[in-house]
């Protein structure tokens, strides 16, 4: 490895284990899918650097930009604010995520020791020149060597897919109210149902703290606005020239 291969190595790598720690260590999900991408970002260039090219396009398109946008659309429709619930929607899965997590981590650990122990490596340039190239490598591996390992992956990333809509999705408890109960707890709360009257409406008076009169000559103080009211600042109800503008608007004299 000459020194920039190590040089690239050594970066790469420190940022790609610190963007998978940054995704465990995060406590909100948009933050952890963009630590992931860190990550998968790191590892594209590891494979190129490594004459892998075909892996790194790979890594960067299908994982990087196709599913790492899944994530982000997923966290747009179900809400980055929202509350997971504490119900289990499958019954009894705890102890198989515990077994299944200490079999990968002991497949990870033999997986690396024999890496460490096996024979020496040829290099990927060696590889790739066996099968004509670095794709042609991969395809012969995965449907020779590791087709069934393949296909169990695949079966097990459908799984996970079906899995995640399963935990997603939200049992409701009460059936969902209809537009004629809506309409009758809306009538008979104690807020007022509809569009409240715009203040000022006497003939002489415009001001926003004249509250508006209800059919019997009660000042509506909800028509005033909030700070007004806290101030104490609603102008009083002036009968007289309420009288006199209901005498006008019948015909008669002042």
């Amino acid at each position: 490895m000459n020194t920039g291969e190590a040089v690239v190595f050594w970066i790469c790598a420190i940022l790609a284990v610190l963007g998978a720690v940054g995704m465990v260590v995060s406590r909100k999900a948009v933050h952890s899918a963009l630590w992931v991408a860190l990550t998968m970002i790191n590892l594209a260039i590891l494979y190129v650097a490594n004459s892998a090219p075909f892996l790194g396009m790979v890594q960067i398109v299908v994982y990087t930009g196709a599913v790492m946008m899944l994530f982000l659309f997923v966290l747009m429709v179900v809400g980055v604010d929202s509350s997971d619930s504490l119900i289990e929607t499958i019954k009894g899965q705890r102890i198989p995520a515990i077994l299944l997590t200490l079999g990968l981590a002991i497949l990870l650990v033999w997986g690396i020791g024999s890496s460490l122990t096996g024979a020496p490596d040829l290099g990927l340039e060696d590889a790739n020149t066996v099968d004509g190239g670095n794709v042609q490598g991969i395809a012969r591996l995965l449907f020779t060597t590791f087709l069934i390992p393949f296909e169990a992956t695949s079966a097990l990333l459908i799984t996970a897919a079906m899995g995640a809509m399963v935990l997603a999705h939200r049992e409701r408890w009460i059936a969902k109210p209809t537009q004629k109960v809506l309409s009758i707890a809306r009538f008979r709360g104690t807020v007022h149902p509809g569009n409240l009257p715009n203040p000022g409406i006497y003939a002489r008076h415009n001001a926003v703290d004249t509250p508006a009169l209800l059919p019997d000559g009660t000042p509506l103080m909800e028509s005033i606005p909030a700070p007004v009211r806290a101030r104490g600042d609603v102008a009083p109800v002036d009968h007289v020239e309420l009288d006199e503008v209901k005498a006008i608007s019948e015909g008669g004299t002042q």
